[in-house]
């Protein structure tokens, strides 16, 4: 299925259903951008335009708190999401509805997201990804290497990958226990903290042209280099060194 723009309608419907999250997300946790320093003014939007927004993921909260985070900044997300949500009733009728687009994880269809991400980059929509394409099985909530998606959309695109990193969010919903957890939470609501890095042009990154088709293992090597941009920004949040600086090995693979 090729992906349809979203529409005014989509837009209200983006807006309602933002807003009712929003309010039921703020019973459970508290989202939190924390700004650079020097340029607060700055982080307070995401760039105009085709933009691929990354971020590690700690939770089956993930893709909802961070589409409300950008939101805050300024953009309606277009999330990649697993092919399953999309098979729930209802549910996936909105996913699709808001320009969500499912990623058919382990099939030969996998790579067909890429094509619907590109052509919601080339409407000039923002697209959220993760890069890590699943939980992160590390017990201190470490990102993972990555997958190569986010790079090779951004090459073949050109848009550029905004790196968002969250702490806090496998404290809103857990891997076990979820509605224990969230009945907790309405009492003592953990703050989702939120910190946005700088735009990365992945070409320059490579230092090559427009026109250059790279290698598997250059596009591996630059995937590894903006893992490690994401896992700074975690970084900074946590306060304290990763293990690994391009993601921790991806265990069961």
């Amino acid at each position: 299925m090729n992906w349809r723009h979203p529409g005014r309608t989509g837009a209200v419907l983006y807006a309602v259903l933002a807003a009712v999250v929003g309010g039921l997300l703020g019973v459970v946790s508290r989202l939190q951008l924390v700004h650079q320093r020097s340029r607060a003014a700055a982080a307070r939007r995401l760039p105009a335009g085709a933009v691929i927004v990354i971020s590690n993921h700690t939770s089956y909260a993930d893709g909802l708190l961070l589409a409300l985070a950008c939101r805050r900044l300024g953009r309606s997300l277009r999330l990649l999401a697993t092919s399953g949500v999309f098979r729930v009733p209802l549910i996936g009728t909105l996913a699709r509805r808001l320009g969500f687009i499912p990623v058919r994880r382990g099939t030969a269809d996998a790579a067909a997201a890429l094509d619907e991400a590109v052509v919601a980059l080339e409407h000039g929509e923002a697209i959220g990804m993760f890069p890590e394409g699943r939980l992160t099985r590390d017990p201190h909530h470490w990102p993972e290497r990555s997958k190569t998606g986010a790079v090779r959309l951004a090459l073949r695109s050109g848009a550029p990958i905004v790196p968002v990193a969250m702490l806090g969010a496998h404290e809103v919903v857990g891997r076990r226990r979820i509605a224990v957890r969230l009945l907790r939470n309405a009492v003592v609501r953990p703050r989702v903290d939120v910190h946005v890095g700088r735009p990365i042009d992945v070409r320059a990154l490579m230092s090559i042209g427009p026109a250059t088709e790279p290698t598997a293992e250059e596009v591996r090597l630059a995937a590894d280099m903006v893992m490690a941009k994401l896992i700074d920004l975690v970084e900074e949040l946590r306060d304290e060194a990763a293990p690994h600086p391009h993601g921790v090995p991806r265990a069961g693979e």
